[in-house]
C-alpha cells in the first residue's frame, strides 16, 4: 500500500505515524509537526503526521474532545500546506469520512469501531488508504474479516494496527505474535502509545505506563512491522488526553535513533 506516495509494507522502509493525540491549537499542531519532521528527516525515515479533531470515546463527559470536524480539518489542512507532510486522522461516523478525505491522506478507524461495517464502507468509498486499529476484543486472525470488507467495498490500500488486547479490567497486554498473524493479511503498524493504556485507571480518565512506550516500540521493530505509531506532547503530564501514554519530543528523537539502529542491525544480519 501507499500513503501519499510513501510505500508501506512489502519490504519498504519503516514508516513513522506520529503526532498529537488531539488537536489543541493550530500553532501547537504546526510546531509538533515541524519538530517530528525534523527528527525523521534527519534519520532518513518517512513520517505521516497524525492528529485527531475529535476524541469521541472519552471516559468522562467533561473531558476535552478536540476542536471538532470543521476547525480540526482546517488546522490539518494548514499543517499539510505548511509542512507538506502526509496527514492521518481518525473518523468515528460514516458522514465524516468524505469530509476528512478532502484534506487528509489516510483515514483511521478507531479500535472500538473496527467492525462497524457502514464506517468501513464509507472510508473505502473515499478511495483513500484506510488504517484500522484492531479492537482490544478482537483476535488478530479475525481481522481478516475487516480486510475482506474493505476490499469488497473497493479499498485498495489497507493497513492494520495492533494496540494491545484487554487483559482483565483496566489493563492491556501486547501479544507480539499478533504482528506476524496480521501481517499475513495486510501491512501492519504497531501503536506503542495506546498499547500502554490503563483504561479507566485514573478514576475519571484513562491511565497509562509511559515508561513502556519506548521499549515496546523497539520490540515491535525487532519483531518486524511496517509502521510505528507514537503520540507526542511537549508536556505529556499536562496533555488534555492520554497524557500518561504519550512521550515528549526528546524521547521520540531517541526512539527514532534506536529503531533506526535496530533496522540496520537486522539488515546486517540478513546480508551475512
Amino acid at each position: 500500500m501507499q500513503i501519499a506516495g510513501i510505500p508501506v509494507g512489502d519490504g519498504a522502509p519503516l514508516v513513522w505515524i506520529a503526532g498529537l493525540n488531539v488537536i489543541e491549537s493550530e500553532a501547537a499542531t504546526l510546531e509538533m509537526a515541524a519538530s517530528l519532521a525534523s527528527v525523521t528527516t534527519s534519520a532518513a525515515m518517512p513520517l505521516v503526521f497524525k492528529a485527531s479533531f475529535d476524541k469521541a470515546n472519552r471516559s468522562n463527559l467533561r473531558s476535552y474532545r478536540g476542536p471538532g470536524l470543521d476547525e480540526g480539518l482546517r488546522i490539518l489542512a494548514a499543517v499539510k500546506r505548511e509542512t507538506r507532510l502526509p496527514i492521518l486522522t481518525d473518523v468515528h461516523e460514516p458522514v465524516q469520512a468524505e469530509r476528512a478525505a478532502r484534506v487528509v491522506d489516510c483515514l483511521q478507524i478507531p479500535a472500538f469501531l473496527c467492525r462497524q461495517t457502514d464506517l468501513l464502507r464509507a472510508c473505502a468509498a473515499t478511495g483513500k488508504p484506510v488504517n484500522v486499529k484492531k479492537g482490544q476484543f478482537v483476535a488478530p486472525q479475525d481481522m481478516r474479516h475487516v480486510v475482506e470488507k474493505l476490499h469488497e467495498f473497493g479499498a485498495a490500500d489497507v493497513m492494520l494496527t495492533e494496540r494491545g488486547a484487554s487483559f482483565g479490567y483496566q489493563n492491556l497486554v501486547v501479544d507480539f505474535r499478533a504482528l506476524g498473524v496480521m501481517r499475513r493479511l495486510a501491512p501492519v503498524c504497531y501503536d506503542a502509545t495506546h498499547s500502554v493504556q490503563r483504561p479507566g485507571a485514573a478514576g475519571d480518565a484513562t491511565g497509562g505506563d509511559r515508561e513502556f512506550v519506548v521499549p515496546l516500540a523497539r520490540a515491535a521493530a525487532a519483531v518486524g512491522v511496517d509502521a510505528l505509531f507514537v503520540e507526542c506532547h511537549p508536556d505529556p503530564d499536562r496533555a488534555p488526553c492520554d497524557g500518561p501514554c504519550q512521550i515528549d519530543p526528546a524521547s521520540f528523537e531517541r526512539l527514532v535513533r534506536e529503531v533506526a539502529a535496530i533496522g540496520r542491525a537486522l539488515s546486517d544480519v540478513a546480508q551475512r
